[in-house]
């Protein structure tokens, strides 16, 4: 079982589309976190269905350094773009990834 009602599915691979996401929020990501990143490239990911889609991913950010993101993607036909919602700084590649 992938996905828990209401809850967070496995960790999946990154694809395409979660790299767009990210992008979407980088900007946004470096102003919460106070410094601008030297990469940007997510690593893994968990989704939550809600009214929307949550993404919980994690992103490498230069060297060692990896941030974890909470995102909301509004449904499709709201034609809105991803919402960054939270970060966490200082992680690290075998950090867990969990919700926070």
């Amino acid at each position: 079982m992938s996905c828990v009602l209401g809850g967070f599915s496995e960790i999946k691979p990154v694809t395409k589309e979660e790299q767009l996401i990210c992008n979407a929020v980088k900007n946004k990501a470096e102003e919460l976190a106070g410094k601008n990143f030297d990469e940007f490239a997510a690593k893994k990911f968990r989704t939550q269905l809600v009214e929307g889609m949550n993404y919980l991913i994690k992103v490498r950010v230069g060297g060692e350094e990896y941030v974890h993101l909470l995102v909301f993607q509004p449904l499709p036909y709201e034609g809105k773009p991803p919402v960054l919602i939270r970060i966490q700084t200082s992680k690290h590649r075998d950090d867990d990834l969990v919700p926070f």
